[in-house]
């Protein structure tokens, strides 16, 4: 095989994401598929999983890849259109050696990529850089690798509610976003109890509605307008492909990530007292109370589905979860991210509560933060600017925590700042008691930028 060099710009941290047609081609697809199945192979391995999400790409991205993998000596089973998590079901369901998503996830429609799996583990950071420098090398096997047809799609949808328990019948709506999750969410709530509606439930890569992504508020008006419509109990939304939630109470109002955890968490721990429940920095210092308080152990760990994946299997942890919407249930299920299972488990437990979701969230201490604050830096001067940052204050003797950037206590609150593992970006949040302490949280972040020579924006691009 001739040696093929990707463009450096798509070998991210947590999976291979590019452009179409400008910094990702089939001939990459190709590639990636020749570089894994060896990986596969030379790890003593021969099935890959395949599935792929409803960008217009993904198909002609699906045929090349096919392609590579076979030609790498590879048996390949096909799985169809699906969103992210049925291809990782498919991996246990099938005993693969291994999986690929060819998936754009919540980016726009004129982005693919692929998310691996090696085994049952992630595949990520180390083990994609290594499957570039194969590639550039040419140093892959060859072989006439096989091509099955598999369904997983009943399996899937009888094992996911197969967690859900009896209560109360609710009503829900529940918003796909022309996302892949259309493909499975007929089969799962035709098996649940109470009332569903289903918005933009056709798969379109396009995503006419909305952009699929649960963590801006403005791709949710949809679902909220429709819960008050109807009067539902609560509503729930997916990103393109299916591994991050997001969710709306009866009063059209947004639970969002940490808030989510914290209830489910309650209801873990109530079957699994004293168990490590894990979120990343970025969750809100409630979150980590209210585990602890439920008599949980919380841990924060650093962003990265990937990452905390890898976390939960060392701690032998049954829950994790980001504030970006991913949520890993190790408790009765494979500890990967399903928004779809989350979502039952969510139905589960307001089912069986005489409080309503809106209560559950009211209930809750309700501090002033902002969302999560992006802005530009370049990419070889981000992480120089948080080390510039953590030794003045570790000179300063301030109360922190770097497992992931720096996050500070005050007597306000938080602040963090930490740099992107997949952009060319700095990532801050803050969080106080009340208005005038966040602003005395947001003065100090500007003023730590400040003198690393990085003007923080007044109006930076946000997102939870």
């Amino acid at each position: 095989m001739t040696a093929h060099r990707f463009d450096p710009t798509i070998l991210r941290e947590y999976d291979i994401r590019g452009i179409v047609g400008k910094t990702l081609h089939p001939a990459d697809a190709r590639a990636i598929g020749r570089a894994f199945g060896t990986m596969v192979v030379r790890g003593g391995g021969k099935t890959v999983a395949l599935g792929y999400d409803g960008r217009q790409s993904s198909p002609s991205l699906q045929e090349a890849c096919v392609e590579g993998l076979r030609a790498a000596g590879v048996d390949v089973v096909r799985i169809g259109l699906c969103a992210t998590p049925m291809l990782y079901f498919a991996v246990y369901e099938l005993n693969a050696d291994g999986g690929i998503m060819i998936t754009g996830s919540h980016n726009p429609p004129d982005y693919n990529g692929f998310k691996m799996m090696m085994g049952k583990k992630p595949f990520y950071g180390a083990d994609i850089q290594a499957l570039g420098q194969l590639s550039a090398a040419g140093d892959v096997t060859t072989g006439a690798g096989g091509l099955a047809e598999r369904s997983v799609l009943e399996a899937y949808a009888a094992r996911v509610v197969r967690d859900a328990r009896p209560g109360r019948k609710l009503k829900v709506v529940w918003d796909t976003g022309h996302g892949a999750v259309g493909v499975s969410i007929r089969e799962v709530i035709s098996r649940l109890p109470g009332e569903h509606t289903v918005l933009y439930e056709k798969v379109d890569g396009a995503f006419p509605a909305h952009h699929p992504d649960p963590t801006v508020e403005a791709n949710l008006e949809d679902l909220k307008a429709e819960v008050r419509k109807q009067g539902a109990d609560l509503g729930i939304a997916f990103d393109g492909d299916g591994d991050r939630i997001g969710a709306i109470d009866g009063q059209g109002r947004i639970l969002w990530g940490d808030q989510l955890l914290a209830i489910w968490a309650r209801d873990v721990l109530k079957e699994r007292p004293g168990a490590t429940i894990i979120a990343d920095v970025k969750a809100s210092q409630v979150l980590f109370d209210e585990i602890a308080a439920a008599g949980g152990t919380p841990l924060m760990y650093k962003t990265g589905h990937s990452l905390i994946k890898v976390k939960m299997a060392e701690l032998g942890s049954p829950l994790a979860g980001e504030m970006s919407g991913h949520v890993f249930f190790a408790d009765r299920w494979y500890g990967f991210d399903d928004a779809l299972y989350a979502g039952v488990r969510l139905l589960n437990i307001v089912a069986s509560s005489p409080r309503s979701l809106a209560e559950m969230r009211d209930a809750l201490p309700q501090p002033v933060n902002t969302p999560e604050l992006r802005f530009d830096c370049d990419e070889d001067r981000k992480f120089k600017v948080v080390d510039e940052v953590k030794a003045r204050l570790q000179k300063a003797g301030a109360t922190f925590s770097d497992v992931d950037g720096v996050r500070v206590s005050t007597p306000d609150g938080w602040w963090l700042l930490r740099a992107s593992n997949t952009q060319a970006v700095l990532v801050a949040r803050c969080e106080a008691r009340d208005a005038a302490g966040l602003d005395r949280l947001k003065d100090a972040v500007k003023a730590a930028l400040a003198a690393s020579g990085v003007a923080m924006p007044d109006n930076p691009s946000a997102g939870h």
